[in-house]
């Protein structure tokens, strides 16, 4: 995680008012004005993992008026082909605060470099960080995310700071207990195989000892090829393979002919970049939550 610079309400209620904020765009670039309209600070999240931090760590300054967030993505939309109108990337350049993953979105990169913000947090330096850009389904990877956030908003508002680290620890308490449920939910699980529909859950796998075999690789929008569909039905069949899982947003598609073809269930997993379409009200952590439930229902391994 690199920062560049260039120049408390109760935990419930920061739960609660997280999945309203993060709804529809609060402030920012998306809305009338833009950046620096607010008379506040401006922040920027350019996908939905990392406007949630923001939105928690910033719960009570954006609770008082005092920080405006915007989230590129409107809700339910696609990450990855997210395009900026010409008052979003001016926006980009006019935030006191952009909180962002290189690489994840071309053309956020391409803003971003033409016209940088005073104060950059870029998740694309994580440790570790490959091809896979989906981190934050690992929750101990997202607690790295929130110190840095917390550490930038209290350079860029001071008056803050207090509040920044004390809602930072309430999530990083939140994160490290989720990691403990996953890995004692999981502890049966090690070298469980977990057939997906395309390869986003590569960090959450790496955690707890899972071994990821998706239909599709990183992209889901490549069709599977005939020896990659031949690999996974040997890997189903040899392994004892009883979930194939799917991503609600994506249909069953491919994965759901492959299973009934196996005789095997479907599960849905959700990758948590689609997130508040369709009536969803769940936020990170209860999407993570309802992840770990349809893992433990699917996955062939111990209760």
């Amino acid at each position: 995680m690199t920062v560049r610079t260039t120049a408390r309400p109760s935990r419930r209620a920061a739960l609660l008012a997280g999945a309203a904020l993060l709804a529809v765009p609060v402030g920012g670039c998306g809305a009338a004005g833009g950046p620096g309209s607010s008379g506040g600070t401006d922040v920027v999240a350019s996908s939905y993992p990392l406007a949630f931090v923001v939105e928690r760590v910033a719960a009570e300054r954006i609770g008082s008026g005092d920080v405006a967030l915007e989230n590129l993505v409107p809700p339910g939309a696609d990450s990855h082909d997210l395009e900026l109108s010409p008052q979003q990337v001016a926006g980009l350049g006019a935030a006191d605060l952009v909180v962002h993953l290189g690489g994840l979105q071309p053309a956020v990169d391409s803003a971003l470099a033409q016209d940088p913000p005073e104060h950059l947090v870029d998740a694309e330096h994580l440790a570790d960080l490959g091809a896979d850009p989906h981190f934050w389904l690992d929750p101990v990877r997202m607690v790295e995310v929130t110190r840095e956030v917390a550490e930038e908003l209290a350079h860029v508002d001071p008056d803050g700071a207090d509040s920044y680290a004390s809602a930072a620890a309430d999530l990083e308490e939140d994160l490290r207990a989720l990691d403990a449920e996953y890995a004692e939910a999981l502890a049966g699980c090690a070298g469980a195989t977990l057939v997906t529909s395309h390869e986003a859950f590569g960090y959450l796998a790496d955690r707890y000892g899972l071994e990821q075999l998706g239909i599709t690789g990183i992209d889901p929008h490549v069709e599977p090829s005939p020896a990659r569909l031949r690999e996974v039905v040997r890997t189903v069949s040899g392994r004892g393979v009883e979930t194939v899982f799917f991503e609600a947003a994506a249909g069953e598609g491919v994965a759901a002919a492959l299973a009934d073809d196996l005789g095997v269930r479907t599960g849905v997993l959700h990758p948590i970049e689609r997130v508040g379409g369709d009536a969803e009200d769940a936020d990170y952590l209860g999407l993570m939550e309802s992840n770990l439930a349809a893992l433990r229902d699917g996955l062939a391994c111990g209760a």
